[in-house]
């Protein structure tokens, strides 16, 4: 292997690696150090192990989703927090490359979106929780609940949503979706 060059960064890396994903190819992180001529001990200092690469791209995919809805849904309180919740995980559901991805390694992809260790898992609910809190802040929303398990309930019903089909053998539909969304505003004390 040749030493990275002075052109070639961190982020040179995670981009390759995010465009690989997005067209639904499996990263490997030797095949991605020779694509950018570097050393592979080089590449696991720039980005750790795959899952925490993977965590990394799919958290750059999520992350701007969130500040999205949050800017596009209108209103405040139970309505607004729906509002954010339903644009976010009807977006998730229809996104093509994150269903090949469920498709291609159903454990893996699982172990990846869920996992109380993933990085996506743990960022969603810290963005829930900072979501709640700024309603409840604003006075907006006063939850029948602790609010960081009631962040953690709402990611698990949009999981269980969104990943019925790997989850449960049955595939995710808007209806199934909307139905967490009545789910969610039961459990944010709101009327149904």
């Amino acid at each position: 292997m040749t030493t990275p060059t002075a052109k070639t960064t961190p982020l040179d890396a995670f981009r390759r690696a995010r465009r690989m994903w997005l067209k639904g190819e499996k990263i490997s992180l030797a095949a991605l150090a020779d694509d950018l001529h570097i050393g592979r001990a080089t590449l696991f200092r720039w980005v750790g192990n795959r899952d925490l690469l993977i965590g990394e791209i799919l958290w750059s995919l999520y992350e701007p989703l969130y500040k999205e809805a949050r800017a596009v849904t209108p209103g405040h309180g139970v309505d607004y927090v729906v509002g954010v919740f339903r644009h976010i995980n009807m977006t998730i559901l229809h996104f093509a490359p994150l269903r090949k991805f469920l498709h291609q390694d159903p454990e893996y992809a699982l172990k990846m979106l869920t996992s109380s260790h993933s990085t996506l898992h743990a960022r969603t609910v810290e963005v829930n929780t900072r979501l709640l809190k700024d309603e409840v802040r604003a006075g907006h929303l006063s939850p029948p609940m602790n609010i960081q398990s009631l962040s953690y309930f709402m990611v698990r019903i949009a999981e269980s949503c969104l990943y019925s089909d790997i989850i449960g053998g049955r595939e995710p539909r808007d209806e199934e979706l909307e139905d967490a969304c009545t789910a969610v505003r039961i459990l944010l004390g709101g009327k149904v």
